[in-house]
This record gives structure tokens, sequence and C-alpha cells, in this order.
């Protein structure tokens, strides 16, 4: 089948984590014998950032790490319906354009054959309601939402005629143990600063636990201001700004122990919703800590495939635990990479979307579903 992908950006990972698990699907997808493309504005955020701080050598980067993920780029003058025409699968992220949204879902409603699905994994559904509830989702046959509580939101909301949950996953593809790399410092956390969505817990959690056990370490992501700069550098540790996601394994092995700390948003309003970088690290064979969140779907197994950590003290305790008990940090290790094989890959999620299809799916969809399965 003919998958067309609606994203903010497939090129740029700058602030723009849902590239990382878009590129794994459509890696999957392609290995499974389906054609693919991702279609993006031309003037998106995240692009624009990624060329403005790293240079057009990023972009080529992109198309180096990952060899036959196609992205074409629209403007005003994009005819979608010409794009979407032979298209049997399509799927919108939430941070499409509201007007382009309504405008793929008419071109449903006129006749389309394909089967649209919308993909939402932020938490504007929360805090920034409005803008959902102002979406044309009517024309969609199904929503698809990276969480059980954020399905619940639009159930209740009447947004959408289906909607089932699709978390994200890690592309294992890349993310992987590389026992050949030698774990030269102690702390390693990928995460971008944001809006202030978390900054008190990365004090909290991440600055002052490094700072007072003295860790080495390293702490990437963009969008920190100088004063979080000087505070994580004063803490003892590196701040490399971006990394590329096809970089981050590396960084990961070169490390003993990594953290999760999640956004306040998902830890108040939309529960059980970890953030990417957890199912990235736990596949690479880390050591995880997480900050206070309620992994209220069972994703995983707290205590055994990563540890929690309640406050700062607890995390000062915890860490010094994992970085002098081998034993415990091995048994992190193989035990939440054991989780993410057994549950958590692109390979399980694209499983997922391809029986949604067979519930959900056109009636275009539904016959090329059938004409594989009788070829198998």
């Amino acid at each position: 089948m003919h998958f067309v992908f609606y994203t903010h950006s497939l090129v740029s990972d700058w602030n723009h984590g849902n590239a990382h698990f878009l590129r794994g699907v459509m890696r999957d997808l392609r290995s499974r014998g389906h054609s693919v493309l991702a279609l993006e504005p031309a003037d998106s955020w995240s692009r624009q950032n990624l060329l403005k701080t790293q240079g057009p050598a990023a972009i080529e980067r992109f198309r180096r790490d990952f060899p036959g993920l196609a992205a074409r780029q629209y403007d005003a003058e994009f005819d979608h319906e010409a794009a979407i025409d032979d298209a049997d699968v399509v799927v919108v992220h939430e941070w499409t354009d509201p007007e382009l949204v309504a405008r793929i879902g008419r071109a449903r409603r006129d006749g389309g054959r394909f089967t649209l699905l919308f993909h939402d994994t932020h938490h504007r559904a929360v805090s920034a309601e409005q803008d959902i509830a102002a979406l044309t989702l009517q024309d969609y046959d199904v929503i698809l939402a990276f969480g059980e509580t954020l399905r619940q939101r639009y159930l209740k909301a009447g947004w959408g005629r289906q909607v089932v949950t699709w978390h994200e996953a890690a592309d294992h593809a890349l993310f992987h143990p590389m026992p050949e790399v030698d774990r030269e410092r102690d702390l390693i956390w990928i995460g971008n600063w944001g809006d202030d969505e978390r900054s008190a817990e990365i004090r909290e959690f991440l600055i002052e636990p490094a700072r007072d056990l003295q860790l080495t370490g390293t702490v990437r992501g963009v969008r920190y201001p100088d004063e979080a700069i000087a505070a994580v550098r004063a803490a003892g540790l590196e701040h490399g700004g971006w990394i590329a996601n096809a970089d981050a394994p590396r960084a990961f092995a070169r490390h003993r122990v990594t953290m999760h700390i999640p956004r306040r948003p998902y830890i108040e309003a939309l529960p059980g919703i970890p953030t990417i970088r957890m199912f990235e690290a736990l596949a690479c064979g880390i050591p995880l800590i997480s900050a206070p969140w309620d992994d209220a779907e069972g994703l995983f197994r707290p205590g055994t495939d990563f540890l929690f950590a309640k406050d700062g003290e607890e995390m000062r305790h915890l860490l010094t635990d994992v970085l002098t008990d081998r034993s415990m940090a091995k048994d992190l290790e193989r035990h939440g990479l054991e989780t993410i094989l057994a549950r958590h890959t692109c390979t399980h999620r694209v499983d997922e979307l391809l029986a949604v299809l067979a519930t959900h799916g056109s009636e275009r969809v539904l016959e090329n579903l059938a004409a594989k399965e009788a070829a198998q």
C-alpha cells in the first residue's frame, strides 16, 4: 500500500520528537513492501531552526542517516489533492495547519478512496483545548492518540468518529545497545528545555543531584536559556545543545545512567504518556531513573525496567546505587531492553496500525489487506 504522512517535519528533529517515531514507522512499513512519503511544510519551525543553528549540512545528514525515506516540502501552491489521490492511507499530524486539516478531510468526503487518520502526539488537547476543538475532524476515519488518557479526552469532547490509542515507541533499527562503546561518563540526559514545562523538575532531579554527587556527564537539547546552561555547567555537566537523533544511541552508550523527566502537562492532565526518549533509552540498554509520572497503562515494570525517584533526595540515592552497584545496573539494562523488544518497537506499532486499518480501513485498504493475506 501507499502511505502518505503529513508531518510537521520528517527531515528535522530539532525540538520535534515525533520525527523520531515517524522515521521508525516509515522504515518498518518500507521493510514490509509498502511505499511511504512524508509531506512537510516548507516553513516548518523545526526545519527553520535546524537550518539556522546547524546549517544545510544537517539536512544532508538526514538523507545519509535515513536512506530510502522520502520527504517533500509543500507551499501555498501545492496540489494536495493530486498528492494524495493515489494514496491508500493518509496520516495527518496534529501540528498541520487547521485549514489543511479540513481540506484533506474534504478530499476524503468528496470521494477519496484512501483511509484518513489524524495523529495526535502532544498535550494541546488539554493545554490549548480550543485549538484542537476548532479542527475539522468529522471526515477522518480514525483518530490516533498517543495515550489512553488522550483518547478519552477526544471521546469525551466528541472529536472524531473513532479514536484508538497508538503510543510512540523506539525505532529499534537505530536504538540498540552498543556494548563495544566504553562508558566514559556517569550521567546523560537528552531533553529540550521547552516552555518552562519542566524547568523546576530539571533542576530538582538533574542539576542539583549531579552537582551534589559531583557526577561527570552530558546534557543535550535545545531552547535552554543562558541561566539554565550556566546552571548545567556549574553542576559539572557538559551542555552540548542539539543532537541528531541518529547520534543519540552512541551518546547513551558512553554513559552509565540516564533519566526520564516528563513535562508537567503529562503528569497533571494526561497521565500514562512517557516521552519518546524513555522508549529510546531503554532500547539502548542504559539504566534509567525517572522523575514521578503515572504509568497508568502498565507500559513498563517500574522497579524492574527502570527506577522511580519521588524527589531530588531519592534521585541522589538511586544515582549512587546504580553507579556503584554494577549488578543492579546490569539488571536494569537487561529488563528495560527486554520490555522494549517485547512491546514497544516501531514494528509493534506498525502491527497495531495495520490492525486498525483492518478494522476501520476504506474499501481500497481492505481489498489490499485481503490480497496481501491471500498471497501469504
